[in-house]
């Protein structure tokens, strides 16, 4: 069966022209690098805040946190994480059918920016939601759009054996901003307090900014048009519908039903909704052919396991954090060690793993793994993970857990993300019907939005059972879902490459 990027036979290691395979030059080189770095300052900003937005929760005031409840911090980490890439729905949908992505990543930048000068600025719970609100609205405008550009500047390019390993550099960009982001927010949050970590975090927002006005007239022409417009006729009722959403969520605020510790439950039944519904609507489509539908089919149990993977993995910033606040010794001879830096092992070790993967995927070519392995693959590597905390836990009882120890567990946990990651972005820009690709790419998206509330919730699952019991199901259920999907990757590849290859 092939893979992602399998449907063309390996080509030989020299161009015609007699220079080596590798990154190609010229203006598709710089189009992917240029999007490449807007999405590291992009990411840099984003995890910055994420790195130590727990802990701000989390943390006493008179350490300069809000000191909530364990559950109520996890439940609104989760939602907010969730609200991020639910959002990015919306953002595709906008990018498809009314804005060109070119001017959606713009607009996005310029309000994730807003929202990371009110919370350096606004302090209390009033800064943390409205700047938590317009960084929600400006990611979801700005990420599926500029991923939906590099599958642009990939397509520029006919050999497909560049296609998983550009999304793996792609991806490897958005880990190193996950990297940098923490461990400066985290040391300015350590030795100065929040809300220099939260500027820092708008500073790296305002780099992205600057770098992607600086490569906007070095996009594909197809950046700059609207690829499905929506018909003026139908633009009072889109409106309409936006109108009537809002008023819903004041309502349900105002009255009471939408409160803090259930924003994760709704986040994620409305994640589950909204994929239900980009399922039904492409299938149902008649824009959509036989074999594109088959191909979407095919992806459902894709997208199931990935925003459980997602759930697992975000956990980092609900249970992980609440288990660091109770259980690691920070105190390094008199010195704290910074807690946004422990969750920055998470994607560090994915930084320095991708280069690796993906030199051995372009070295394998079509003998390399399939899609569905690669995300079994990357279930199963967690769930070890977690496997590996349960041991740990269980032997040091109630005492402390080594600092050095909780940091092998991200490393094991982060690294497992280049098998999940880069390869669903890869897979959405690839498989998608020709009008749905934007939408595609925000269905995948989804996956992030669920496992981001699903963090949240098993945050709270986590306060409210003994560790023993919440690390065995996390580790039993990774591990099994991952086996369950190797044991059916050739039926549900199949579908995947229905009409790709001859």
């Amino acid at each position: 069966m092939s893979t992602t990027s399998q449907q063309t036979p390996a080509a030989p290691d020299r161009t015609p022209h007699g220079k080596a395979v590798g990154v190609p030059q010229g203006p598709f080189r710089r189009g992917l690098l240029s999007m490449a770095f807007t999405e590291l300052w992009e990411r840099y900003s984003f995890y910055g805040l994420q790195g130590i937005l727990s802990f701000y929760l989390l943390y006493k005031v008179t350490d300069g946190g809000l000191a909530l409840d364990p559950a109520l911090a996890s439940g609104i980490v989760g939602a907010y994480g969730g609200a991020v890439y639910l959002s990015q729905i919306l953002g595709a949908w906008l990018g498809d059918r009314l804005v060109s992505p070119q001017n959606m990543v713009l607009y996005g930048a310029v309000v994730i920016t807003a929202g990371h000068v009110v919370l350096a600025l606004a302090p209390g719970l009033t800064g943390l939601g409205a700047g938590l609100l317009f960084i929600v609205l400006g990611t979801g405008a700005l990420k599926t759009n500029i991923t939906s550009i590099v599958g642009f500047v990939l397509d520029q390019n006919d050999d497909e054996r560049y296609r998983d390993a550009g999304f793996s550099y792609f991806y490897m960009a958005i880990n190193i901003g996950a990297v940098i982001g923490p461990l400066t927010t985290g040391l300015a949050q350590n030795e100065l307090g929040f809300h220099y970590g939260f500027g820092l975090a708008a500073i790296g927002m305002a780099a992205a900014l600057v770098q992607y006005v600086t490569s906007m007239k070095k996009l594909p022409e197809r950046a700059r048009i609207v690829n499905n417009p929506l018909p003026k006729r139908r633009l009072p009722l889109v409106v309409l519908a936006a109108v009537l959403c809002v008023a819903l969520v004041a309502g349900a605020v105002a009255g009471g039903l939408l409160r803090a510790e259930n924003l994760s439950t709704v986040v994620t039944i409305t994640a589950l909704v909204a994929a239900a519904t980009y399922f039904l609507t492409m299938t149902t489509s008649r824009s959509v052919t036989h074999v594109e539908r088959r191909r979407i089919l095919g992806y459902l149990p894709l997208f199931l396991a990935s925003g459980v993977y997602f759930g697992f993995l975000f956990q980092k910033f609900t249970a992980i954090s609440i288990l660091i606040t109770e259980r690691i010794d920070l105190d390094i001879g008199g010195w704290t060690f910074p807690v946004a830096w422990i969750t920055t092992a998470s994607p560090l070790a994915a930084v320095l793993i991708t280069p690796l993967i993906a030199r051995l995927w372009k070295k394998l070519g079509h003998r390399q793994p399939s899609a569905v392995t690669k995300i079994a693959i990357g279930l199963t590597q967690i769930g070890c993970a977690y496997l590996f905390l349960l041991v740990i836990s269980e032997a040091t009882g109630t005492a402390d857990i080594p600092l050095i120890l909780i940091l092998l567990f991200m490393m094991a946990a982060g690294s497992s993300e280049v098998f999940v990651g880069p390869i669903g972005l890869s897979l959405a820009t690839r498989i998608g019907p020709g009008k749905f690709r934007s939408q595609m790419v925000g269905l995948n998206f989804l996956t992030l939005a669920l496992g981001s509330s699903l963090a949240g919730l098993l945050g709270q699952l986590f306060t409210a059972i003994d560790n023993a019991s919440y690390f065995t199901v996390t580790a039993v259920c990774g591990i099994g879902i991952g086996l369950a999907l190797l044991a059916t990757r050739k039926p549900v590849g199949r579908l995947l490459e229905a009409g790709l290859q001859g």
